[in-house]
């Protein structure tokens, strides 16, 4: 057998941990932040936003990239 040059199984769920991560960020400080310091200004929803969507798409890619993709080429 070749030697593998990337460990697929544990960067699938670095993706997937990484991304739950920047989604529950995301999703905490959009609901949670105003609460405590008032009215956001919009850069800040704009990059909580952002995390909670980079989080979605970073979890549900991650285990088709890492976990099908990337090992069916080596």
């Amino acid at each position: 057998m070749a030697h593998e040059r990337f460990d697929y199984p544990q960067l699938t769920k670095f993706g997937v941990g990484l991304g739950l991560t920047l989604f529950a960020v995301g999703a905490l400080g959009t609901i949670v932040a105003p609460s405590f310091v008032g009215p956001l200004p919009a850069w800040e929803e704009s990059l909580l936003f952002d995390a909670e969507a980079i989080g979605v798409l970073l979890t549900l890619l991650s285990p088709f990239v890492f976990g099908i993709l990337l090992p069916l080429t080596e």
